[in-house]
Parts: C-alpha cells; sequence; structure tokens
C-alpha cells in the first residue's frame, strides 16, 4: 500500500524546511521514503528515542538528522496502522497546512509499504512533563506555567478553527519547548492511527479534548504527573492551597491560581464541558497572561506571606478582606468604595474628641464639603478641603490622610499618596489600610519590591487582628 508519489532523495535538500515556521499559506510537505528516515535516525537507534509518553501509546518518536545537518523528529506507527494509505496522505497533508507559533509544524511523512511515519520540525528543549515532573532540582516559574497553559490553549483554538475539534492523548508529554523556549504543541496528536474502515477524523471528540486540557492545567498547577481518570477525583472537594506545588514555596498568584483552578474544574466536570470551547479556554488564560510584571510580583509575595499564616496561624487565603483584595488588584474604585463606608479609625476619634471639640465648629464646613467631593470622586476638590483641614488642625484623624492618599492616586500623584499613607501608620501604627495604600503608592511608583513587601505586612497585621477577634 505505497503511495504513488516519488520521494525526493536525502541527498537533496527536502522542500520544506526543518527549523519552525510560522507564517504563509505555503506550507507543502515532503514524502520521505522510509531508506530516507531509516538512515536519518541511524537504522532507528534506542538512543535516538525521543518520546516519554509514559506508555499511554505504543508508537515511539525518534530523532533524526538529514544530510544538510536539520534535525527531525520521526513518529512511527506501529504496523497495521492506517491500513488505507490514501487516508494517511490526506491526514498528512491536512495537518501539514498549519502553521502556527504555539504548533509544532508537520514537514513529511513516509507511507512506504505498511510503513506509516509522520516528520516534524524538531523542538530542541524538552517537553512539559520532563521540565515538571523529572527536574526535581529545578521548579517551573509560575509564570511559565501560565504562559503554557495560554500557548496550549491559542493551539488548540487555532487548530479548531482549521477542522480539527479534538487531540489524541492532550497530556504534558504532547507540549515541547522550541529554540526559544516557548511551548508549542505536537502536530503529532492532530492524527490518530485508524485500521480497517475507521474515519481519520483526529482522535475521539472534542469533549475529550476540553478534559485532557483540563488535566493538563491540573499537571501545571500541583507539579504532579495525574493520570486523566484520576483527575477529578484529584479536584473534587479540595482547595488551591491543597493542591498548589509546593516547589513553589509561595511564589505564585493566589488569585491566578484560584481561577486556574476553577478553569480546571469546569474542564473536568462532565456537565460543563459541553458549554466550554477553546474559545472560552483562551479568552480566560488571556486575560492571565497579559498581567503586568508589578502586580505579578506582588501577588507572588502575597501569596508566600499568605501560605506562610495559613501553616502557621491556620489562616485561609479566603480570609483577605475586601479591601486588601481590591489593593491586591490595584482597584482604585473598589478601594474608593470601601474607604466611604469605613470606621477603622474610631477609636482614634472617641481618643481626640475633646481635642477637636474646640476646633470643629470653625472647620466643619470644610470636612463636610471634602468629604461629599470624595464622595461624588471630585478628588481635586477633595485634596484641597482635606489640606486645608490638615493645615489648620493639631490633631487629624487617620482617615483624612488614607482619603487624601487614594485622591492623589487617582490624580496619578503616587510620591504625595505614599507620603500620607505613611503619616496615616504614624498616628495609627497597626492600622492595615495604611500599609494597603502605602503598597498601591510603592507600585505606582514601580518600587516593586517594596510594594509587595508593605502589602505583604498590610495582610500579616490584618490577619493577627482577625486572630485576636476570634480570641476575644
Amino acid at each position: 500500500m505505497g503511495c504513488c508519489n516519488s520521494s525526493p532523495s536525502m541527498e537533496d535538500p527536502p522542500p520544506q524546511n526543518v527549523h519552525q515556521n510560522h507564517g504563509g499559506s505555503d506550507s507543502q510537505i515532503t514524502k520521505f521514503s522510509f531508506s530516507d528516515l531509516n538512515k536519518a535516525t541511524e537504522n532507528f537507534y534506542l538512543k535516538n528515542i525521543v518520546s516519554e509518553n509514559g506508555g499511554e501509546t505504543s508508537d515511539t518518536v525518534y530523532k533524526g538528522r538529514l544530510h544538510n545537518g536539520g534535525f527531525i523528529a520521526v513518529k512511527k506507527f506501529m504496523n497495521m496502522a492506517w491500513s488505507d494509505s490514501n487516508q494517511f496522505v490526506e491526514e498528512a497533508h491536512r495537518v501539514g497546512k498549519l502553521r502556527h507559533n504555539s504548533v509544532v509544524n508537520l514537514i513529511g511523512y513516509c507511507c512506504d509499504g505498511n510503513e506509516r511515519l509522520l516528520v516534524a520540525a524538531f523542538m530542541p528543549n524538552d517537553t512539559l512533563a520532563k521540565r515538571l515532573f523529572h527536574r526535581k532540582n529545578q521548579t517551573m516559574e509560575w509564570e511559565m506555567r501560565l504562559r503554557v497553559a495560554f500557548c496550549v490553549a491559542q493551539a488548540l483554538d487555532f487548530c479548531s478553527g482549521g477542522g480539527f475539534t479534538s487531540y489524541n492523548n492532550l497530556n504534558a508529554y504532547s507540549v515541547l519547548f522550541n529554540e526559544d523556549g516557548d511551548a508549542c504543541l505536537s502536530c503529532f496528536g492532530l492524527m490518530k492511527e485508524f485500521k480497517d474502515d475507521q474515519r481519520a477524523t483526529g482522535c475521539v471528540n472534542s469533549e475529550s479534548l476540553i478534559f485532557g486540557f483540563g488535566t493538563l492545567l491540573m499537571n501545571l498547577l500541583s507539579g504532579k504527573q495525574i493520570p486523566p481518570s484520576h483527575a477529578p477525583e484529584m479536584i473534587h472537594g479540595k482547595s488551591v492551597v491543597e493542591l498548589i506545588d509546593p516547589n513553589l514555596k509561595g511564589k505564585f498568584s493566589a488569585e491566578e491560581a484560584t481561577i486556574i483552578f476553577k478553569l480546571a474544574s469546569q474542564c473536568l466536570q462532565y456537565e460543563d464541558i459541553e458549554s466550554l470551547n477553546t474559545k472560552d479556554l483562551v479568552t480566560t488564560l488571556e486575560t492571565l497572561h497579559t498581567k503586568t510584571n508589578v502586580r505579578s510580583y506582588c501577588l507572588q509575595a502575597l501569596s508566600y506571606g499568605m501560605l506562610e499564616m495559613a501553616k502557621r496561624q491556620d489562616v485561609s487565603l479566603n480570609q483577605l478582606s475586601t479591601l486588601g483584595d481590591a489593593c491586591l488588584k490595584m482597584d482604585l474604585k473598589a478601594i474608593h468604595k470601601i474607604l466611604v463606608m469605613a470606621e477603622d479609625d474610631k477609636e482614634l476619634v472617641e481618643f481626640s474628641f475633646e481635642e477637636w471639640l474646640e476646633e470643629v465648629k470653625d472647620i466643619q464646613e470644610v470636612r463636610k464639603h471634602g468629604d461629599q467631593a470624595f464622595l461624588e470622586q471630585d478628588f481635586e476638590t477633595a485634596i484641597d478641603c482635606y489640606s486645608q483641614l490638615i493645615e489648620s488642625r493639631r490633631m487629624v484623624y487617620p482617615s483624612v490622610y488614607a482619603r487624601r492618599c487614594l485622591c492623589y492616586l487617582f490624580c496619578n500623584q503616587p510620591d504625595r499618596a505614599l507620603k500620607d499613607g505613611m503619616v496615616a501608620q504614624q498616628l495609627f501604627p497597626d492600622w492595615p489600610t495604611a500599609f494597603y495604600l502605602q503598597s498601591v503608592a510603592l507600585s505606582q511608583l514601580n518600587m516593586i519590591t517594596d510594594s509587595a513587601d508593605t502589602l505583604k505586612e498590610a495582610t500579616l497585621l490584618e490577619a493577627k487582628r482577625q486572630h485576636q477577634e476570634k480570641e476575644s
């Protein structure tokens, strides 16, 4: 059952470059003879085997080298796979037309007699499985895990748009890293061996693709190799803290990890699979992928601090206050709503009431006007009123500085905001609000490390307060 086209000699350069090619519709693939690939792989020598599929498939992938020095990956199917040679060639050409940054190029095939082989660009930097499961002294960073998830989702969405709505054995062994260190989805999984009269559709159903992606997300979260059949029970009834890879040592975003956790749960729950598609995956992960480096750094530091508290004080990640969460997200509007209603410094108000009594008659209207401007988000007017209030009084509530601090943040004056946050801290040393606002100001000033440390300090103060309230 050979193919009718003649094969190019290995002594002549093949028409398809062996390097990853990302653009254009000119994506003709090469038909190799079995002797070509036999020579390239040194008679399919065992030392050239690069597949590490954990026994999930009996097909083998070899590293090969062409006469011009270019490296290739050669997948050799078992005998009796693809009994219909025409179907095999048709599917190979269909897969070979796909060109995307995150999909490994299929550059050729072999269909000599009963032999069925695929040839792809060689990815030199290992598989996700090897990096994630087998490098004990080198933990994959959280940002890279998010990047991998996003790249795979993009690849699946692109393939789905090209008519490939399913993928064979989607797992950590199917994700490879190119010469630039970027994650790519193997093109081999877009083709599945067929016997007898089975129609080549690329895999099982589209639901299995979503399920497989959920398992992949579980791998990225936990750093563990989880069999697909065990993935649902692994996530059921668990929390992010229980599943997260301990080798990250807290260097991850709690918010982002929660989003990944929820997405994985959706992918692994059969009732939700039908409502999910590859575009949903991309949309969710794209939001995480576009976060700024400043916020990512702060989130990692906070997550580490919260995990440490969870171990020492039985504090849950979910116990972060609404103000802490708003500052974590740099959400100034949410912070504003919280400060409008806040009475965190009421104990100081009561303590200093007599000192305020003599002065309050003269400047009561100034405070009232300032608070009204703050409520209406007229921040420049609020700054003027609060400044007049501060300059004319011997004792000022910390909340006044906190409010003016936020006004400065809205008006893009982080240096002045930071100063007010520090004064509020001096007046009320253990007030988490003062630290939270300082962390936002420091972040706007691009003082990343200081912002992260201050954010963590605010969280520690808040946790201590919660702990004290429980005991009282």
